[in-house]
């Protein structure tokens, strides 16, 4: 795992060795181990490189990366994890190599069979930019499912790139506008979905995306992958449960055994659900040694699994290490959040998912994670939602909005959203109140305008009927919205904070395409989410070890913000403060302020949103 940078310069400007060194400076925690700088000859186009050795641990190995001829130069964060059958595959094209690293193959590959014919062939995580003298272009790309992050921005006479968004702030005439539909979005949905960013003139290269850029600076951006046309093509009904079970099974323990490989300490999370205890337990299977799991637990009541993280490695066989977290340990993150996420960002488990990496990163410069499962295999209890949503739409209207005011009353949130999202006959809409933060009236006393946000991906991939019933189509939203630039993002910004590699081979691009053409009755059946993934898991774990509700990773926010985080929603959303910063209503937030704190209403998350984009503001703005 690395971080990149760059800039093309499309007009007099000639930034030089000192911005690269500058963009590279603010990603040290990205790569550690080593830096690199290249410049054109005619300065017009220049990477950084921050390094974090894996694979090939030798100077043979250090980026940016050229080809002896000096024809084409490379940049690049991630893994290509075939890169030794590609690399044999070169050697009969007689390529020649120095490393052992699958940068040099990426090289020769894009030199072979071009940028497009090389990804297509690639296993792995990526983002990538590489120079092409040849072609006189600049070309950047990023993985399938959008696991490696990948920016792109314009100041004038710049054209710019970057792992995150904070290189660009070391370019002084890059603006730092804030992007005020971007931040509406932010809190209908607690990140800033794809392809935006919180600043209006940076965006985010879409997964499976490659972006052409012309010494000019005239861009084309092409897709290379689209998991949507393999989400149609559903598997006949002539294979048996035990074959579909065995392929997967297979898939897996191929997608597991790549992304073991690595030159240095290499471990996993294991937080006792499904998906991680399936990753660790295929991972034990494979290897030689007792395989180093991870977990942490809060003193808390009800936030802590790592007891039954404790009983699966046990089971398993892992070296097994766990930490119970205070929530001293816990706040103490909350003013360093900004610092790890560079643009808003209010899934509250990104603490305890920094918590984790802090600790793994110990022991560790590697961790497997389990990330995905939930959205390859429906496992989040909303698809349940959905299900019973497209049924109650058959219920006339007013019959149904009578129901729905009546179950609003319930003072369960997961009712009372799902109570707001059937009120709805847009199967879209009713996908997005059960999934959204701050909504439509809620959103017009907050912000000063409120923009038309029909046509984000979200809305799009909904209402593509190529993805069959509902539930596929709320899945394959998940996939392009939700997981890309919540979950992924998560991981990656908390593993990176601490020099950790995060590797998710539940996201293997064979075992994704493999998911979706999967018909729902082999992911949900008889009431169990995860159906296959269950069966595979329950060869190498017993199912009572198992059997309990879901838990998400998540921290006691309704509390702390009431208590010991009640300073800084005083600090950063007091009226005055609001008032001044012009980003948002002082009334609106007043009163969401008022009614949590009397414990009138719940406004956790609502609030959480708005206290995080406070924190950013004063990092990045001020």
């Amino acid at each position: 795992m690395c971080g990149i940078a760059g800039f093309l310069a499309t007009g007099n400007a000639r930034p030089g060795r000192e911005l690269l060194w500058r963009m590279g400076g603010t990603m040290a925690c990205r790569g550690p181990d080593a830096s690199g700088e290249w410049l054109s000859a005619d300065g017009k186009t220049g990477l950084s490189h921050r390094r974090l050795s894996i694979l090939d641990l030798t100077e043979a190995g250090a980026q940016p990366m050229g080809r002896g001829d000096g024809s084409s130069v490379l940049s690049y964060n991630g893994e290509v994890y075939n890169f030794r059958e590609i690399r044999e595959e070169l050697k009969k094209k007689w390529h020649a190599f120095r490393s052992d690293s699958d940068t040099e193959v990426i090289l020769a590959a894009c030199r072979e069979w071009g940028v497009e014919g090389a990804v297509s062939r690639f296993i792995g995580m990526f983002a990538f930019a590489l120079w092409d003298g040849r072609a006189g272009k600049l070309f950047l790309v990023r993985d399938r499912l959008g696991i490696k992050p990948l920016f792109t921005a314009r100041a004038p006479g710049l054209f710019l790139f970057a792992s995150t968004l904070k290189p660009f702030l070391e370019c002084p005439s890059f603006s730092r506008e804030v992007d005020r539909a971007a931040l509406q979005y932010y809190l209908e949905f607690q990140y800033v979905p794809s392809p935006h960013s919180i600043f209006r003139d940076a965006r985010k290269v879409p997964p499976g995306h490659i972006v052409e850029v012309s010494p000019d600076g005239t861009e084309s951006q092409r897709a290379y992958w689209d998991l949507s046309s393999h989400g149609g093509q559903r598997e006949g009904r002539s294979r048996t449960e035990g074959e579909t079970i065995e392929e997967l099974s297979s898939l897996l323990a191929s997608s597991i055994r790549y992304r073991m490989i690595s030159d240095v300490p290499l471990g996993a999370f294991l937080s006792g659900g499904i998906d991680s205890s399936l990753t660790v337990a295929v991972m034990q299977k494979a290897a030689s040694l007792p395989v180093k799991t991870f977990s942490i637990g809060f003193t808390e009541k009800g936030y802590d699994e790592s007891g039954f993280a404790r009983e699966i490695a046990r089971h398993i066989g892992t070296d097994h290490r766990a930490k119970v977290c205070t929530p001293a340990e816990a706040l103490a993150l909350v003013r360093k959040i900004p610092d790890a996420y560079d643009e808003p960002f209010a899934d509250s488990s990104a603490i305890p998912t920094m918590l984790v990496s802090e600790f793994t990163r110990q022991h560790v410069t590697v961790s497997l994670s389990g990330d995905g499962g939930d959205e390859l295999f429906c496992g989040y209890p909303r698809y349940e939602w959905v299900r019973h949503g497209h049924a109650a739409q058959r219920i006339p209207g007013f019959l149904r909005r009578p129901l729905c005011s009546l179950l609003s009353r319930v003072p369960i949130r997961t009712v009372r959203r799902g109570a707001e999202s059937i009120r709805d006959d847009d199967p879209a809409q009713m996908y997005f109140h059960l999934v959204g933060v701050i909504q439509g009236e809620l959103l017009k006393e907050l912000l000063p305008e409120v923009a038309d946000d029909s046509n984000l991906p979200f809305f799009r991939t909904f209402r593509d009927d190529r993805w069959g019933g509902a539930v596929e189509r709320a899945m394959a939203t998940d996939i392009r919205t939700y997981l890309v630039d919540d979950i992924l993002a998560k991981v990656d910004r908390a593993s990176m904070a601490y020099s950790l590699e995060a590797r998710v081979p539940l996201l293997d691009h064979r075992v994704v395409e493999f998911a979706a053409r999967l018909p729902m009755a082999c992911k949900v059946r008889g009431g169990h989410t995860k159906y296959l993934l269950r069966k595979v898991l329950y060869g190498l774990v017993p199912r009572k070890l198992l059997e309990r509700p879901k838990m998400g990773f998540g921290i006691p926010v309704n509390r702390w913000l009431r208590n010991e985080l009640r300073p800084l929603l005083s600090e950063y959303l007091g009226e005055e403060r609001i008032r001044r910063e012009g980003f948002l209503l002082p009334r609106g937030v007043s009163r969401l302020v008022e009614e949590h704190l009397s414990g009138r209403r719940d406004h956790q998350y609502r609030l959480w949103a708005l206290l995080v984009f406070g924190m950013w503001r004063e990092r990045y703005l001020s």
